[in-house]
């Protein structure tokens, strides 16, 4: 079946996700300028696991906190449960705990705990107080400035990683700005964030290369520049493609950014909409692009 929205081909293909494990950390401060400003670094080099430790993003800027002051959600994920709470000790301690003003809570009502808050304290070098407020403990480190607050332990659950889908435009331009129109679209779903910049991906890969000694390399099937060379997945008209990625706290959250994303991107000079596989040998989760337009 052939199916089309404002006239753009969607293929009919599915994207392949991962498992992965996911938290979210609540980060406020004394004015919107500094929770984003931890919240900005606490999320720096976390695009893929390619080449990071964890991928991460900023979910949302909140307006009801914890402690009624500017705050933004992060969501952050590892392929492996040993990995997150490291990935979280070090981005919260050297991002977070820095920044002045700042103070760290729990965003997930999980089964799973991670003593992060618990393990942080010992930075207060035996100085540190604690405090229990409806069954939630906090401490109390203490710092130059003042006070770092963080709560005890930060929830984690079983998540997703890598939900992708492909932009196949006429020239750069179009591309483009279709995808940044899918992604301000996606940024209002809850529990998923586009780990790369902007959360658009220009260098797609593949997982094999010529060369033994790298995992991934570019996805030529897709580069503009090689049609002609390699065996190429681009119809006629397309010269630049472009890729958003998805991580999320469950795939329904997945599907939900999938949908509302591919909708937003369909605009004249988009020639198709496609998603990234391996034949669904590696992920765990297939997400059918025409079954997620359809259920929407």
């Amino acid at each position: 079946m052939t199916l089309y929205i404002n006239g753009v081909e969607i293929e009919d293909t599915f994207a392949e996700a991962f498992k992965m494990w996911g938290a979210r950390v609540i980060i406020t401060a004394k004015n919107r300028k500094w929770a984003l400003e931890a919240a900005t670094k606490m999320t720096g080099f976390a695009t893929s696991v390619i080449g990071c430790k964890c991928e991460a993003g900023i979910e949302a800027e909140l307006e009801d906190t914890p402690d009624g002051r500017p705050g933004f959600s992060v969501l952050l994920f590892t392929p492996s449960k040993d990995d997150l709470p490291k990935r979280l000790m070090e981005r919260i301690g050297q991002c977070v705990m820095t920044c002045p003003t700042t103070a760290c809570f729990n965003g997930l009502a999980a089964a799973d705990k991670l003593s992060i808050g618990g393990q942080l304290r010992y930075f207060g070098d035996g100085y540190q107080m604690s405090k229990v407020v409806d069954g939630r403990r906090f401490w109390r480190i203490p710092v130059m400035e003042g006070e770092f607050l963080i709560e005890e332990k930060f929830g984690m659950q079983r998540s997703v990683g890598g939900g992708n889908f492909l932009v196949l435009g006429e020239n750069p331009d179009v591309t483009l700005e279709a995808t940044e129109r899918a992604v301000e679209a996606m940024q209002q779903v809850r529990g998923v964030v586009l780990p790369f910049p902007g959360g658009i991906v220009r260098s797609g890969s593949k997982t094999r290369s010529q060369y033994k000694f790298l995992i991934a390399s570019t996805n030529d099937a897709f580069c503009p520049t090689l049609r002609g060379v390699v065996k190429s997945e681009l119809p006629e008209g397309v010269n630049s493609v472009l890729e958003i990625v998805i991580d999320g706290l469950n795939v329904e959250a997945v599907e939900e950014a999938t949908r509302v994303g591919i909708r937003a991107a369909c605009i004249p000079g988009i020639r198709r909409i496609s998603a990234g596989n391996y034949g669904g040998t590696l992920g765990q989760f297939q997400i059918h692009l025409h079954k997620v337009l359809e259920a929407g």
